[in-house]
């Protein structure tokens, strides 16, 4: 047992970091690179004989390497009634989205039940403590979660805990009570304890997880989990169609059904659905992975071009890099720089040598191809397309004469494959995993990076990125920017601005008031002016707000929001002057 089990972890570990591990050497670099720089930041050691604090680089390279992946197991139902088991497959999906945001890793859904296929466990496994500590160290991950729920009337009860697998220790029970009606909003405040009970310096507001999901209808995520768990194909794209009906914003549900219709071959579906992600969701790269695959196969090769680029250029792994030069290929275009791309990231992978000398082979460059596919025979002794190439090449390489006949050939007919070469190879399979490390560990290299700036510049750089989080409707994450600008420079006027902004979202008007207060005793500026604007139109507070908006133009005469709420409260016969 000892060896299958290490033999499935390895498995499990090679799925998730496969796609990563030809980054390691750049991330390595840059943590070697901003090294000097973080280190010459810190004050000098004490030698008082007390233990001194981690630096900098080591906890950020802890941080790379162990620490932050978490799997969440669905909670157990003992209500009694079955209709409700949909409810424990709930939790994953609201904890996974929530504790991501928060800057966890959580273990998705998929490598969670390929875990417990190979593991010989149901998919409705309920753990016990030595259970869970087994399936989390074979997934690697240094916390589970799971728990129950109970119902007293029309109450829903709901108890989580976290296993903390490094320190072998199970952490206090947390609980939440609401209404059945409530869900939503139970779920994201239970998420938020957990956040806080496992990372006790969060600093984001419950209020803000919350409200993270105040336009989902529950009738919607009822049908989107069961769209996820649903036994039936057709029973799953039924109940992701229905959720995006009733809330077509929720764009999870968008790329669920596209890898629905994908999954059943519908390619041209698949793509048209995949294509209501906008570039900014946090889906996007997954969803154009899927749709460039979709392009693909329905012959459209630019636009499957078009969105393995889309990846390739935001996290260029290997995979997605390939299958751009494979796209091309197929348009008649040189894919070799992509392919050498691919080869230089992850030099293992026969199927990118194998397209390389494909490449090579029309360009006819024999010799290079020749050394490709020697390379991809070594890696791969029984794959028997490869073998079949290598012994053209090499034949090719021996009678130069003949080559340049079939070249001859090639030229004088309208055949774009004369010369017989096979195709290339594309990828069909986007490892989640692979993508969201990838990401998790840049963001950690950039946080190093921060940390050597002047506390100023830090709280610019980090509200800055919470405003684009926050003109992209994510309001967790801007505020975790925002409150890490303000630990940076608390003098923050703008970070002070930004919170403000998350709370009115977020439907705290009186901290958001606070916060827009804050920041003008620091220094006036437009976005907590009308955030006090705003606030004060929907009080009826019309002069108040006509005071706000008027200070606001003073600053910036051309501004669309206030000259928007300018007009506004002229039409409510309110004057600004």
């Amino acid at each position: 047992m000892k060896e299958s089990t290490t033999a499935f972890r390895f498995t499990i570990i090679s799925l998730e970091v496969r796609s990563l591990l030809p980054f390691r050497p750049i991330l390595c670099g840059l943590l070697l690179a901003a090294a000097p720089l973080v280190l010459a930041q810190q004050p000098a050691a004490s030698t008082a004989g007390r233990p001194q604090p981690e630096t900098p680089v080591s906890a950020s390279t802890q941080a790379i390497a162990h620490g932050r992946l978490l799997l969440v197991l669905p909670f157990e139902n003992h209500t009694g009634q079955a209709n409700l088991d949909w409810i424990g497959q709930a939790f994953p999906e609201i904890f996974n989205r929530r504790l991501g945001s928060a800057g966890f890793l959580p273990i998705s859904r998929t490598d969670r039940i390929y875990a417990l296929d190979h593991l010989g466990l149901p998919l409705n496994f309920q753990p016990s403590r030595a259970s869970a500590i087994r399936l989390a160290q074979t997934l690697d991950a240094d916390y589970v979660v799971f728990g129950s729920y109970t119902t007293t009337g029309t109450t829903l009860n709901t108890t989580a805990q976290v296993l903390d697998v490094t320190g072998l220790k199970l952490d206090a029970a947390l609980t939440e009570q609401a209404d059945l009606t409530r869900l939503l909003d139970t779920l994201n405040s239970l998420a938020w304890k957990v956040t806080r009970q496992v990372d006790p310096s969060y600093a984001v507001a419950e209020q803000t997880f919350v409200a993270a999901d105040s336009d989902l209808r529950l009738d919607a995520f009822e049908n989107y989990v069961r769209g996820l768990t649903d036994d039936s194909a057709d029973a799953r794209i039924r109940h992701l169609r229905e959720t995006i009906r009733l809330s077509p914003h929720f764009y999870p549900a968008w790329l669920a059904l596209g890898k629905a219709y994908f999954a059943n071959q519908n390619f041209e579906l698949a793509a048209s659905t995949l294509g209501h992600l906008t570039k900014d969701d946090p889906n996007a790269l997954e969803a154009d992975f899927y749709r460039g695959l979709s392009f693909f196969y329905t012959g459209k090769y630019m636009e499957a071009e078009d969105a393995f680029a889309f990846d390739s250029t935001r996290l260029p792994l290997p995979e997605v890099v390939n299958n751009q030069g494979v796209a091309a290929a197929r348009r008649g275009k040189d894919g070799a720089p992509l392919f050498q791309q691919a080869i230089t990231a992850d030099p293992k992978d026969v199927d990118y040598h194998f397209n390389l000398a494909v490449a090579l082979r029309r360009r006819s460059d024999i010799a290079g191809a020749v050394r490709e596919i020697d390379q991809a025979a070594k890696l791969r002794p029984q794959d028997t397309e490869v073998a079949s190439l290598a012994a053209t090449l090499h034949s090719e390489q021996q009678n130069p004469a003949a080559v340049a006949t079939k070249v001859n050939a090639s030229l004088s007919t309208s055949q774009g494959n004369a010369n017989n070469s096979p195709l290339e190879r594309i990828k069909r399979t986007y490892n989640e995993a692979s993508f969201r490390q990838a990401a998790f560990e840049m963001e950690q290299v950039q946080t190093m990076r921060l940390s050597t700036l002047p506390p100023a510049e830090q709280a610019a750089t980090l509200t800055k990125e919470g405003t684009q989080f926050f003109n992209r409707g994510l309001i967790l994450e801007a505020e975790r920017e925002f409150q890490a600008a303000l630990q940076a420079d608390p003098s923050s006027s703008a970070a002070h601005a930004g919170l403000a902004q998350v709370r009115e979202r977020s439907s705290d008007p009186e901290a958001a008031r606070q916060e827009a207060q804050k920041s003008l005793q620091l220094q006036q500026n437009v976005t907590a002016h009308l955030v006090l604007a705003r606030m004060d139109l929907q009080a009826n507070q019309l002069s108040a707000a006509s005071g706000e908006v008027s200070q606001a133009l003073q600053i910036e005469p051309g501004n669309a929001n206030a000259r928007g709420i300018k007009q506004a409260l002229e039409q409510r016969g309110q004057q600004v002057p």
